[in-house]
This record gives C-alpha cells, structure tokens and sequence, in this order.
C-alpha cells in the first residue's frame, strides 16, 4: 500500500470517532487524490485534543479498548488517548526496534526508571524489553538508593530514564565511589531534550554509549524513534507513521534539511488515529540514507519547541539556545536555570549556572558568561555562579525556565 493510501485508510478509521467527523466535516477521503489534497486538510494540535476529553478520540468500539493512557492535565483537562490490542502490540513492535537500533540483545539486563501509571514511559520501555527477549527491571522513578543497590546486584547493563533522573543517578554513582561496581553499557534516554554537555556528563560518569530515543503520549509514547550507533539523527518508523516538517508560524512544509516544527499522522493506529498532528518538537529532516544501513528516514535531534520560547526585553529565547551558549564556555557544567522576573517596570532574567569553580574564578565566569549570551541572543543576563549540585535535580522532567510575570 503507498503511503497516501495508508493515510487515507487513517483518516476513514479516524472519522468514526467523534472528533474527527465532526472536524473533517464535508471531508471525503475518496477524494485525497495527491499528497497535495492530503496537506491542504487542517492541523490538530494538544487543545483540539484536550476539547475532546474524555473519550472524543476514541475511533473503535468499547469493547475494542485495552487500555488508555493519558498526558499530564497540568495546564487544563488530560488528553486521554484509548488503544486497542493492536495498538500496544504495535508500540511494543517499534520499541523493541528502537532497541535492536542501538544494539541491545535479549542478553541485556534492561533498568527501567521512568514511571508507570497513566503516563506513557515505564511500560512502553517494559513492553519492548519483554518483546525483545531481554530482562525488564521495572524499578519506576524515586528511591536512588534502592535504584543504584538493584543496579549493582542485577548487573543491569541498560539504563533508561529521563536525561535528568539519568544524570541524577550518575551523580550519586560518582560521588559514593561506586563506577567499578557498575556494568551498565547503555543508556537509552527520552522525554526532555538535552544538551551535548549533558550528554557528556552523563556518558563520562557512566562510561555508557547514550541513545535518544523519541516519542509522545499522543502518538503512541516513547518508542517511535531513536538515533543509531552514528548518534544524532534519529530513525523514525515511518511504517507506522507519516510525518511532515512544517512552518510553526505559517503552516508551510519545508524541505529537507529546513529547521522546523514536527507534524504525525499515524497510519495504523486504531484507538485514536491522529491526522496532522502538532507536536511543536522543532526538528529537521536528514536527507539520505543512514551509513547504518537502516533505511527508515531521520530526523535531527529535537532541538526545542515551538511553544516553549519566551521573550524578554525582545529577545526571543529557547531553552537550546542556552543550551548552545554555555555549552562553548568553559568552566560551565550542564545545567543552568533561568528565573525572569518583573521589577521596577523592567524585565529581569537571571541565569544561574553550575561551576566547579569558586570566588575570583566564578566572578570571572559570571562576566563571560554574560557577554557569551548577549553576543548569541541579544540580551545581557544576570548571571549567577553555584556549586555543582546546588541546582534542584528531577526524577521526570527538569524545568529549566521559571517566568515569574505573569
């Protein structure tokens, strides 16, 4: 089947539920005759999503649901996304592909942390850990010192978490002496871009190779993509899905090797097929065949999103363009926070950043700092020196971006 005719096949399941016939009202898929007719369809985007709560998505019959899982609801109502047995076998397909692409076997010892429940993460990374044949040790997040006692004992040889519970981890292995007693090989990280300092950091302390594996709770969950043994770009299981790099402002689709946002349409999923779906991950697609042999296409390494830009005094910053300021100076360490804040009618934002360096030297490093981030984004920081350690680490996701106007 051509991938437009698997499209069509989605939007027709898509349109048996309620969302989707009433928003491709007047829609006919009989009439998708070229990709053209395909993109001139509008986008769904989160809030679409959270207006059909509970079970608008849902495209299937009751009894053809297995499970749901859900997003967070922190900004207003969850999105619930139903799948059927078909849908988890097919994410636990894709994940265990995303294993085999970073070279894990059935003899790896695979330590889960990211958590279980509603959320996408910890059971997506069992499933495919099961389907692969190796051994899951489903620990979920929390408890460093129960996670680093099971580490040791089990001989875990695959660690997978978020970047920032990962790089907690690493920091109690160093600190307590205990990288001899290790035998991780692998880290398989996901949920929150990072940054090359990151990386390093976490590959340095852990002595593993790190793959970036890609996904959202929308469109399955983690699993449906990863970045193979020549790093960066990552494969995405276009047998599954069909994605499209478009515009974040206008709309447009761009071509190959064009900064931009992320756009899925599933093309086999049952439970609640997605059509043109905004992921507001920033991307670009890589143009020609992977040296690894692979012929899934790629996409670069998620670089931010769309709707995570703030602007101060007219600067328009993203979390990866700190990421790239401090990541070319040295002294810096891999984690920062920004604090903005109003005061005396003048926005104020505050960059505080971890050093193992200390008094005159910090000074020093505050002032480089602060010239490096007006030369790159436009706007001179208070820039804050700390000690490695001092900044808050998280078991899930790290929030780097604190803006105290509103």
């Amino acid at each position: 089947m051509s991938t437009l005719e698997s499209i069509k096949e989605s939007i027709r399941r898509a349109m048996k539920g309620e969302f989707y016939k009433k928003r491709f009202s007047g829609v006919n898929a009989e009439d998708i005759k070229t990709m053209s007719d395909f993109e001139k369809l509008p986008f769904t985007d989160k809030e679409d999503l959270r207006g059909a709560y509970p079970l608008g998505l849902q495209a299937v019959s009751d009894e053809k649901i297995v499970r749901i899982h859900s997003s967070s609801g922190t900004t207003g109502d969850a999105v619930i996304i139903p799948y059927t047995r078909k849908d988890i076998d097919d994410w636990a397909i894709m994940f265990k592909r995303c294993y085999e692409t970073a070279g894990i076997t059935s003899l790896d010892r695979i330590h889960i942390t990211p958590g279980y429940g509603l959320w996408t993460a910890g059971i997506g990374f069992q499933a495919g850990c099961e389907l692969l044949g190796a051994m899951a040790i489903p620990m979920g997040p929390g408890n460093t010192d129960k996670q680093i006692k099971m580490m040791i004992d089990m001989k875990s040889t695959v660690l997978c978490g978020t970047s920032s519970y990962v790089l907690l981890i690493a920091e109690e292995i160093e600190k307590r002496g205990l990288r001899d007693k290790i035998h991780l090989k692998k880290g398989v990280i996901g949920s929150e871009r990072w940054g090359e300092k990151m990386r390093a950091r976490i590959a340095g302390e852990l002595g593993v190779e790190l793959y970036d594996i890609y996904g959202l709770t929308e469109i399955y969950g983690p699993g449906i993509g990863i970045n193979c043994e020549k790093q960066s770009a990552m494969h995405m299981w276009t047998d599954f899905m069909y994605y499209e790099i478009i515009d974040p402002n206008t709309g447009e689709i761009l071509p190959e090797g064009q900064a931009g946002e992320l756009v899925i349409t599933t093309l086999q999923k049952e439970g609640a097929p997605l059509i043109r779906y905004r992921t507001h991950d920033l991307t670009k697609a890589v143009p020609g065949q992977c040296e690894c042999g692979l012929r899934y296409p790629r996409i670069d390494a998620i670089i931010g999103r769309s709707d995570d830009m703030v602007k101060v005094r007219g600067a328009i910053i993203y979390p990866s363009s700190v990421d790239q300021v401090l990541a070319a100076v040295d002294g810096v360490s891999s984690e920062y926070q920004i604090m903005i804040d109003h005061l005396n009618g003048k926005d104020i934002l505050t960059l505080f950043f971890e050093t193992a360096l200390e008094g005159k030297s910090a000074a020093a490093l505050e002032k480089t700092v602060e010239r490096e981030f007006k030369a790159k984004i436009g706007l001179i920081p208070n820039a804050k020196a700390v000690g490695m350690g001092e900044l808050p680490r998280s078991e899930k996701k790290s929030t780097r971006v604190f803006d105290n106007r509103y």
